[in-house]
């Protein structure tokens, strides 16, 4: 999969808001608070995850895209348990290869020492092997074609032929573990900034209250 390359600007009210929900929670992983942002391919999980770690004074941001392989789109779950939540769990630092997409081979190992909150992005954040140690779970709400074709966009030509065998796995990823009904809240990226609103799972207490927009132009 392409590599995810962000380059946040100025969180807005919204992230602001929710990063210092998340602050405020109790840990889910050992010491850690881990946040899954979830969504399909495109939809912009990776940017938002950028401005959420931001506005959470540079929280670390693990790209699902580092643990998932050609051979691996979704088959990575034991990995992940035993080299990064295995360890955090347990208030340790935890190391990852990073996958290299178009070298197709991992890198040197990345440390990823505990962290307040750190945040897990990427298609599959919200599987449920992973949902027990998650704090709260977001899903980028934008329907799949959508997003499918902003990523396609995104990626170019070059990435046509992945692209389709992406979107085969990707469905019967979702068909088999899907994420959405499980989140506590949805992210819709608005024309200035996003909206936050209660997910299907619903959550706890007066994070009800997130449900408006840096967007002034939206509905809420």
């Amino acid at each position: 999969m392409p590599k995810h390359a962000d380059t946040p600007s100025r969180p807005g009210i919204v992230i602001h808001a929710l990063a210092s929900r998340l602050q405020h929670l109790p840990p889910s992983c050992g010491p850690v608070r881990l946040v899954g942002v979830d969504g399909h391919a495109g939809s912009g999980k990776s940017m938002f995850a950028a401005h959420l770690a931001a506005a959470l004074g540079g929280a670390p941001v693990l790209h699902l895209d580092d643990i998932a392989t050609h051979e691996e789109l979704f088959s990575w779950t034991d990995r992940l348990l035993r080299e990064v939540i295995e360890p955090l769990g347990h208030g340790r630092t935890a190391h990852y290869r990073p996958y290299d997409w178009r070298a197709r081979r991992f890198g040197p190992a990345r440390a990823l020492p505990p962290a307040p909150v750190i945040l897990i992005e990427g298609v599959g954040a919200g599987r449920r092997a992973l949902r027990p140690y998650l704090v709260r779970l977001l899903w980028m709400d934008l329907a799949r074609e959508e997003a499918w074709t902003r990523g396609r966009a995104r990626d170019g030509e070059e990435q046509h032929a992945f692209w389709d065998g992406w979107v085969e796995a990707e469905r019967r990823h979702f068909a088999e573990d899907p994420s959405r009904p499980h989140a506590c809240l949805l992210v819709h990226q608005k024309r200035k900034g996003y909206e936050v609103l209660p997910g299907p799972a619903g959550v706890p207490g007066p994070e009800q209250d997130l449900t408006h927009s840096d967007d002034p132009s939206a509905v809420c």
